[in-house]
């Protein structure tokens, strides 16, 4: 059997454990996974790309676990009433390519990019940051802000965004949120002005320079997620060629990340060789660090193997039959003729997570 998880089953399971354990615990499966880096099979996304937006399939594997995503970005669907990114993906056995699990990835997606933001700015930033730009408030910042606050403390963040409403909005829901202070600027280089961390989430499909290098001040750490795709980056280009640059997989950021609009032999350092201690995230505290990051399918595969213990944990979904289970594997056909004894009652698939 298939364990399925639902939009609504997805947000429950986040109340009962908490929105600030679920993104610290994704965190620390993260960077578990980044830690056997070596035992993944890994490629760049598939992306389809229209006039619109573009639709993606990201997968991934161990000699446990098969999973992929299935996620799109649209800027304009806003304006229809539509989310900017919807998702959807998938755990398979690779022994034998039973899918155990199928989940909503749209509002799990949003946890797992705060919590790997969050989590290579552990390594990236000054240990005594406390302040924050968020540059771009839609519906990714309310999980960027509680993630910065929860694994990095910081309780100041400065907010920006071209629609006032987004800001308003943002300003609404942490509102309740103790000991965070919430300031809003009148535009990006006031928000930026002596921030510790600068993250900037914005959605155009263009080349776009949110931040300039006369906003750059010495020891900040830049935490770049909105430049996601061919032909939209966040940053001007002499940032990118002055910081020290830490991206999640280099076939992939090449195409997608800040580092597209770079020299070709731009150097960068792939953030599993930060987590394993190979190389220091951040040389000396005037250094500015830039985490390009622009979403790897290894953090989609541990944010379903975190949802899927916590959901059997929890008992939360259902368990589908989204394959066959017959008496006898070489007679499909059973299935289209129910009176014949061919079907057998489905047995419970093993999840043995690594």
């Amino acid at each position: 059997m298939t364990r399925y998880i639902d939009v609504q089953d997805l947000a429950r399971l986040v109340n009962r454990k908490g929105l600030s354990t679920c993104l610290v615990e994704m965190a620390e499966y993260i960077r578990q996974d980044y830690l056997r880096w070596q035992d993944f099979e890994k490629c760049a996304r598939l992306a389809n790309h229209s006039p619109d937006g573009v639709i993606e399939l990201m997968p991934v594997s161990d000699h446990n676990l098969y999973a992929f995503k299935h996620v799109n970005g649209h800027p304009k669907n806003t304006r229809d009433g539509l989310l900017t990114v919807m998702a959807f993906g998938a755990l398979s056995r690779v022994d034998t390519g039973a899918p155990v699990l199928l989940s909503e990835m749209t509002l799990t997606t949003a946890l797992r990019t705060a919590a790997t933001s969050a989590l290579a700015a552990r390594y990236l930033a000054r240990e005594d940051s406390r302040s924050m730009a968020l540059i771009g408030n839609g519906a990714q910042s309310e999980f960027q802000a509680i993630a910065f606050k929860t694994l990095l403390g910081i309780d100041e963040i400065r907010l920006y965004d071209i629609d006032p409403t987004a800001t308003a909005k943002l300003v609404a829901n942490l509102a309740d949120r103790p000991g965070l202070k919430l300031t809003v600027a009148g535009s990006v280089a006031e928000a930026v002005r002596g921030a510790d961390i600068v993250t900037t989430v914005t959605a155009d499909k263009a080349y776009a320079t949110i931040l300039t290098p006369e906003m750059i001040e010495p020891g900040m750490h830049l935490n770049a997620v909105g430049g996601d795709c061919p032909g939209k980056t966040e940053l001007h280009r002499a940032i990118v060629e002055a910081a020290r640059v830490i991206v999640e997989y280099e076939p992939q950021s090449r195409i997608e990340g800040e580092i597209q609009q770079a020299a070709a032999d731009l150097p960068v350092t792939e953030f599993w060789k930060v987590v394993t201690g190979q190389v220091p995230g951040r040389e000396h505290d005037r250094q500015v660090t830039l985490f390009d990051s622009v979403g790897f399918a290894l953090e989609d595969y541990a944010a379903l193997r975190y949802v899927l213990d916590c959901a059997q944990a929890l008992d939360i979904g259902q368990d589908i039959e989204l394959v066959p289970t017959l008496e006898n594997p070489k007679d499909l056909y059973a299935l289209l003729q129910p009176r014949r004894v061919g079907i057998r009652a489905a047995h419970p698939a093993s999840c043995a997570i690594a």
